[in-house]
Formats: structure tokens, C-alpha cells, sequence
């Protein structure tokens, strides 16, 4: 089993920053995607960027420019800048091992006007 625990969501003003992180712990040998998935009320889930376990890394087209995902070791990071209303969410990171996802509980991330 592996375990991913976020911290890092809040209240930001429009414009503002924020940075979450997931660290994972358990069976994370084989880990080889970590990704940060959002979940507004009323919407699906989408995911918002996930990197490699070699760097590579992609991003939704909604925050490219605005968003940069890193990783270290077993960390994730999700760094937030420009932040807009329609970045409010429930954030969930989500890591891969071999064939297996995992959820994180989540971090509620709102983007006041």
C-alpha cells in the first residue's frame, strides 16, 4: 500500500500563490508517476500536471504558464502562480506504482475574486 498525504491548500486572493505537496510513504518502490488531479464542485475530475520519475512533465492546458510540478524523491510539488476563481478545486495528488494509482484525501485549494 502506499500512503500520500498533502498539505499546502487555503485562501488566496486572485493573483496569489500557493504551493501543495504530497509526499508518498509504503510500497513506493516502482513509483514512477506522481501527478496533482483538481475536483471543482460540479465537475469532474481533470488532471492538472504529473511528472516522471525521470522529470518529464506535462500539464493541463488551463495552467500551463502558471503551474510548475517538481519532484524530490518521494515529494511533489505543485507550485501555483496567477491563481484565478476557476482554479478553486478540491486537489488530490495521485501516485502510480507499476500498474497501481493512488489517491490522496485531498486539499482544498479557493481562489477568492
Amino acid at each position: 500500500q502506499v500512503q500520500l498525504v498533502e498539505s499546502g491548500g487555503g485562501l488566496v486572493q486572485a493573483g496569489g500563490s500557493l504551493r501543495l505537496s504530497c509526499t508518498a510513504s509504503g510500497s513506493i518502490f516502482g513509483m514512477n508517476v506522481m501527478g496533482w488531479y483538481r475536483q471543482a464542485p460540479g465537475k469532474q475530475r481533470e488532471r492538472v500536471a504529473q511528472i516522471t520519475s525521470d522529470g518529464t512533465s506535462n500539464y493541463a492546458d488551463s495552467v500551463k504558464d502558471r503551474f510548475t510540478i517538481s519532484r524530490d524523491k518521494n515529494t511533489a510539488y505543485l507550485q501555483m502562480n496567477s491563481l484565478k476563481p476557476e482554479d478553486t478545486a478540491v486537489y488530490y495528488c495521485n501516485a502510480k506504482v507499476i500498474f497501481t494509482a493512488y489517491w490522496g484525501k485531498g486539499t482544498l485549494v479557493t481562489v477568492s475574486s
